[in-house]
Parts: structure tokens; C-alpha cells; sequence
């Protein structure tokens, strides 16, 4: 059972100055552990110590997430909640210096009914740039005498130069405990990231306790030096264990591999032919892209949407043949597919016809009777209803010609609403309703109307050959007079 005392955060309780030396703050030391929760209780102290920038601040905050949670099946919790605790980022350069303590004290009671403050150590890691042997010995062994528990953080396996490295840095505890006829320390845990080989041993505790004997076993075929390293070890300690973790990414590629989803690989030259047409296909693109933006990009005047087709089919043609004659690997039945791919509407995405869209679009916000379209038409429709009511009032029906005067109001509401969503920015979702509605009454009524008028104006029904048999224009003083 673990009773949460209060929200912690990191503390330095040893810091190195840059002459090398080191100096112990006891007052922040003592906030902690003379706290009356704490005081009088025994103290269990996990630290966590290796060579820089593999990961042990990060390891640290795992270890006080599953304190915080102990109990809970799930005590990782949520994968995407930011990982709090000690500081950790990545990169090359270290972030840690000197050694802290986690002011947050987890009360844990065991089996025996008796209660133990739990705390949490962090460590400057060792052979960066800017410490020396001495310091990362003096950090290790300052660590490890005051640790009930040390981890050892290794990388991928238990080599001999971390063998030898251990052997150093204990030897300066041992030195500050010559007095002491017992081990000077109590437990280490050989803790092994990212290990690769499962096949030689197996993850965890287990897998960990075969390699560790593997790793300090002591035979006569061995130099003398090497027989010294591994008793001086197991006389420092009054327990050794070893753990094997997996890479965290390993069971990420492996279901990846597992599924449907990774593509097939593909040969060097397929793969290299795919890059020679994808270049080709962007250089087409980019041809006719460059064309149609001298015609009708940036500050070009608007162009008639036959104008502006006629030139985009002349560009599209000149994008192809620009594919065509471009040198390109895997052979023209290889090449036909992005061919197609840039031109065709029937693959998609076809790019050209795409971008031709795109370039219609802003060539029509240019066209200034468009722009009004919206409004005049609003207009109209205010206008008509306006006089249709007044229709319907001089003969008596006013039932109608209310109706009409609502009409007319809504009418007028909208294009009120309009102009302000034109002109602040805001609902734009109504304008574009308005719009929508707008464009239906011009398209379906105002338009054809409009046409109708033009066609009568320019040329009366009876000038047309659809006339009698007896009734011809012809010329006089450049007029068309009837005969």
C-alpha cells in the first residue's frame, strides 16, 4: 500500500562546481528526509546510475509513475500523458548534473506491517565531456554507498569495460569504508536496455540472472586480472541481480512487419526508376504551372473561362510532351502510368486537372460581375417582390401582397447580412448559403430571363426567317426595314 504524500519535484542535494569539486546543500537534504512524515522511519533509496544520455532521469519518472499508481492493474495509464518527474530530453549533450533526490517520499508498507520511506536518486551520468574519471567516480561511489539499491544502467549488454568501470568507482566507496568488515554496499541490479538477444536469453529477472552468471563467472582459463574484477565485484555487494528490457520500439516493428499494411519492397532499379518519372512528372507540373501563371496568376486581369480552357488544354499538351521527351528509366509501358497520373481524370489524383481547378477558381474571384452576382441578384429579388406586392395591393388581395412584403423583407435582411460577412469576415459559413442561394435564383430564373430579354432586343421575332413567306429585310441607309 503507498500513500501519496504531496506533488514532488527534483532537488539537488550534491553540486559540482567547476573547479571539480563538490558540495553537499544538507538543507535540502534535511527537508526531506527530517519531514515529520519521514523522520524515524527506515530509508529505502533506488538509484540509478551509468554513462550520460542513456536514459536514466527517463527510467526514473517510469519508476515514480508506478508508485503513484501502485495497486492499479494499469499504472502506466494513459500512453499519450506527458511524462512528468525528473528532467529528461533527448539528444548528445547531458542534462543532469550532480546528484538528486525526489522530494516526494512514498510511504510503503510491507508484509510485515512495517513502514518505509521510499525515495528516488538521480545521478549525473558519467564519461561526458565534461567531467572527469574522478568525478564520475566520485558520483557513482557517493551514489552507490548511500543507495539501498543501485541500478546499473547498460546499453544492449554487459561488457567488459562496464566491468572494469565498476570496478573503479566502487573502489572509492570502498576506500571512505575501510572500517567496515562487512560489504559496503547493499544491492546492485544490472539493468540491460534495449537487449537484442532473446534467443540467448530470455527478458527479465530470469533471462538477466543467466547472463549476470555468464558475465562474473570465474574459471582457471582466465587471466588473473580478470578473475581479481569479478571477485572485488562480488565483494562490494551483499546482492547482484540483472534485468534484460527489450528495445521499446522492437514490438512496434515487429507487429508492423506482422500486418497488411507495409508496402512490398521493391528492386533498385524500380525504385529508382519511380524516383526518374515522379522528377519528370514535377517538372512537367511545374511547366505548366509556370504557363498558367503568366496568363491568369497573381495581378493577370480576369480571362474568359473559354480563353482560359483554350490555354490550359494548349499547356496541358505542352506538360505532356515535356513528360515524353524527358529521359526516364523502366521503359515507356513503366512511364505511361505517370503519364496518366499527370493528365488523365481518370487516375487520380491527376495533377494537372487538379491544378487547372485551382487556377479557374482564383481567375473567377477576379471577375468583378461575379463578385456582384450575389448582391444584384438580391436586389432584383427585393425589387420584384417589392412591386408584385404593390400588384397585389391595387387589386385588393392583401393576403398576397403581405406575403410578398415578408419575401421582400428576408430578401432585404440577407442582402444586409451579406454585405457584412463580406465585409468583417465573420459567418462566412452564411455568406457562403447566401451565395449558394443566390447563384439557384440566377442560374434558374434571372439568367434565362435575362437572355430572353437580350435575344428580343437585339433581334425581334418578326425580322427573324422564322417570319411569313412574304416578309424579308433588307437594307436601307443602314437600317433593316421590312418589306
Amino acid at each position: 500500500m503507498v500513500e501519496r504524500i504531496e506533488t514532488g519535484r527534483p532537488v539537488q542535494i550534491l553540486r559540482t562546481k567547476d573547479d571539480h569539486s563538490f558540495e553537499l546543500d544538507e538543507d535540502a537534504l534535511g527537508r526531506i528526509l527530517l519531514a515529520d512524515h519521514v523522520k524515524d522511519k527506515p530509508v529505502v533509496v533506488v538509484s540509478v546510475a551509468g554513462a550520460f544520455r542513456k536514459g536514466k532521469s527517463f527510467l526514473l519518472d517510469f519508476f515514480l509513475r508506478y508508485m503513484r499508481n501502485q495497486g492499479q492493474a494499469d499504472w502506466l495509464g494513459d500512453p499519450t500523458a506527458p511524462l512528468k518527474g525528473f528532467s529528461w530530453r533527448g539528444g548528445c549533450e547531458r542534462d543532469t548534473t550532480g546528484i538528486l533526490l525526489w522530494d516526494e517520499v512514498f510511504l510503503v508498507t510491507t508484509s510485515q506491517g512495517q513502514q518505509l520511506a521510499v525515495l528516488f536518486m538521480d545521478t549525473q551520468g558519467a564519461f561526458d565531456c565534461e567531467s572527469t574519471v574522478k568525478d564520475c567516480a566520485t558520483i557513482f561511489a557517493l551514489s552507490t554507498m548511500t543507495s539501498s539499491v543501485q541500478v546499473y544502467n547498460l546499453s544492449q549488454n554487459i561488457q567488459e569495460d562496464d566491468l572494469q568501470h565498476l570496478q573503479l568507482f566502487t573502489e572509492y566507496g570502498r576506500l571512505a569504508q575501510q572500517d567496515m568488515s562487512e560489504k559496503p554496499f547493499q544491492k546492485l541490479l544490472f539493468l540491460v536496455r534495449d537487449w537484442s538477444y532473446p534467443y540467448d536469453a530470455d527478458y527479465g529477472a530470469n533471462g538477466g540472472r543467466a547472463i549476470l552468471e555468464k558475465r562474473l563467472q570465474i574459471s582457471d582459463r582466465q587471466h588473473q586480472e580478470l578473475q581479481q574484477l569479478r571477485k572485488h565485484i562480488r565483494s562490494c555487494f551483499s546482492e547482484i541481480g540483472c534485468f534484460l528490457m527489450p528495445h521499446p520500439g522492437l514490438k512496434v516493428y515487429v507487429n508492423i512487419f506482422k500486418g497488411d499494411e507495409l508496402p512490398e519492397p521493391k528492386s533498385m532499379l524500380e525504385a529508382t526508376a519511380e524516383a526518374n518519372n515522379l522528377a519528370a512528372v514535377a517538372t512537367a507540373k511545374d511547366k505548366y504551372t509556370s504557363g498558367m501563371e503568366q496568363l491568369c496568376g497573381g495581378d493577370q486581369p480576369y480571362l474568359s473561362p473559354q480563353v482560359l480552357e483554350s490555354h490550359h488544354l494548349r499547356l496541358r499538351e505542352s506538360a505532356r510532351e515535356q513528360f515524353s521527351s524527358t529521359r526516364k528509366m523502366g521503359g515507356e509501358e513503366f512511364s505511361q502510368q505517370y503519364l496518366d497520373r499527370l493528365t488523365e481524370a481518370r487516375l487520380l489524383p491527376f495533377e494537372i486537372d487538379q491544378t487547372f481547378e485551382n487556377f479557374a477558381k482564383h481567375n473567377e474571384g477576379k471577375n468583378i460581375f461575379a463578385a456582384a452576382r450575389t448582391p444584384a441578384t438580391l436586389f432584383a429579388v427585393v425589387l420584384a417582390f417589392y412591386f408584385v406586392s404593390g400588384a397585389f395591393s391595387l387589386l385588393g388581395i392583401y393576403s398576397l401582397s403581405n406575403f410578398c412584403n415578408l419575401l421582400m423583407g428576408l430578401s432585404l435582411i440577407s442582402l444586409c447580412l451579406w454585405g457584412y460577412v463580406r465585409y468583417s469576415g465573420d459567418m462566412r459559413e452564411v455568406g457562403a448559403q447566401i451565395d449558394n442561394i443566390a447563384n439557384i435564383i440566377w442560374a434558374s430564373l434571372l439568367k434565362p430571363l435575362y437572355k430572353t430579354v437580350m435575344q428580343d432586343r437585339v433581334l425581334p421575332p418578326h425580322l427573324t426567317g422564322g417570319a411569313g413567306e412574304g416578309t424579308r429585310a433588307t437594307p436601307l441607309n443602314g437600317r433593316l426595314k421590312a418589306n
